[in-house]
């Protein structure tokens, strides 16, 4: 495959990225460059590198940077370590998702990366909630390119810059370099100054990245069941509706399940110790001979809507494929439609919670019922 560089690769991947979703602000970027499957083979198999610049970045100073957002934010970053690197929920009162971003804890600020159609309010919230604390909030004019695949270390080296440990971020001259275990086999985003985005764009194409359009990176996005706002999270949407969000022993997720008040906490307690999410993120197989769905369309059984279609995109091994939140009851369900296209819960993205919730363990042991 020729490898596209620069100016004139990002300049060409625009026409393509129309086919994007305007209203998520992924029109701004290249959806693909001309053969998008074959695209998405190479961060499954070597390595490529994603313009994710539609992103937007808040940064946080001032000494009490980390407790202010640690009582803001559905994660525990009051004692985290420069180069800590996590994601995090801000919720509203009744625990209802208002805006998911990624956290990146540097020496003196935190950089707060947050979907397009999230910034400003997001923005807004943060600067609203100082009050009392020495903290500065200001936009940080930096640009994200994602670098994926089994080859993304030499290729990162290569380029001049580094690959850091899952959860870990390194400072590399102007740039900051940062890893999350997220799509699969993980990824590393390297956070440049926005007038450098075409230089180091060159310099990883240089090194042997080959570019992939977003609509490579958005295939695995789905199949790695992570929600987008703007296209995945509705105003009614809880964070336990995205299992992958909740902490565990082995990935410390968005929700940190053991932290100190914060706005929307005590959804998140009843529904983690006493409950389940009325629906579930799953990923669903779609019928590529039909009109394809569209985000926000009912997903139907038979006359009675049991969820909603988020994300549709096209992948290399699935084929079409689509996220939606769809009622917990109907994951199983047979004959499931949208419009006119037959679709099928993908049996590996089904929430199946065999174990009771800890506050049901514990109410039973005290009732006897062990």
């Amino acid at each position: 495959m020729s490898h596209v560089s620069g100016a004139a690769a990002l300049d060409a991947g625009l026409e393509a990225g129309q086919e994007g979703s305007g209203s998520s602000g992924q029109s701004a970027v290249a959806w693909h460059y001309g053969n998008p499957l074959v695209e998405q083979r190479h961060l499954q198999e070597d390595c490529g590198v994603v313009d994710r610049s539609h992103y937007r970045v808040i940064e946080v100073t001032g000494e009490d940077r980390l407790t202010y957002l640690n009582t803001l934010f559905s994660q525990k970053v009051d004692e985290a370590q420069p180069g800590t690197v996590t994601e995090a929920l801000n919720l509203d009162p009744n625990g209802h998702v208002v805006h998911h971003m990624t956290l990146t804890v540097l020496e003196d600020s935190v950089l707060i990366d947050v979907a397009p159609v999230g910034f400003e309010s997001l923005l807004k919230y943060l600067t609203m909630m100082i009050f009392w604390s020495k903290v500065e909030v200001r936009e940080a004019e930096r640009a994200i390119i994602s670098v994926m695949g089994p080859k993304a270390p030499e290729m990162l080296v290569a380029a001049g810059l580094a690959f850091p440990q899952v959860g870990k971020a390194a400072s590399v001259g102007n740039s900051y370099v940062r890893h999350l275990p997220w799509p699969s086999g993980g990824r590393v985003d390297v956070l440049v100054r926005r007038e450098n985005l075409v230089g180091a764009w060159d310099a990883l194409v240089a090194a042997g990245a080959a570019p992939v359009g977003l609509m490579g990176w958005e295939a695995e996005r789905v199949v790695s069941l992570r929600p987008e706002m703007g296209l995945d999270i509705d105003e009614k949407m809880i964070p336990h509706e995205a299992p992958r969000w909740i902490a565990s022993e082995f990935d410390a997720a968005a929700v940190h399940l053991n932290k100190g008040c914060y706005r929307g906490q005590e959804t998140v307690s009843r529904v983690h110790n006493v409950g389940r999410s009325p629906r579930v993120l799953v990923m669903l197989q779609l019928d590529g001979s039909a009109t394809l769905p569209s985000t926000g369309d009912a997903v139907m059984s038979g006359k009675r809507s049991v969820g909603r279609v988020g994300t549709v995109v096209h992948h290399a091994d699935f084929g079409p494929i689509a996220l939606a939140l769809v009622k917990r009851s109907a994951q199983e369900s047979q004959g499931l439609t949208v419009g006119d296209c037959a679709v099928t819960v993908d049996p590996a993205s089904i929430d199946r919670i065999e174990q009771l919730p800890p506050g049901r363990v514990a109410m039973n042991k005290l009732r006897g019922k062990e």
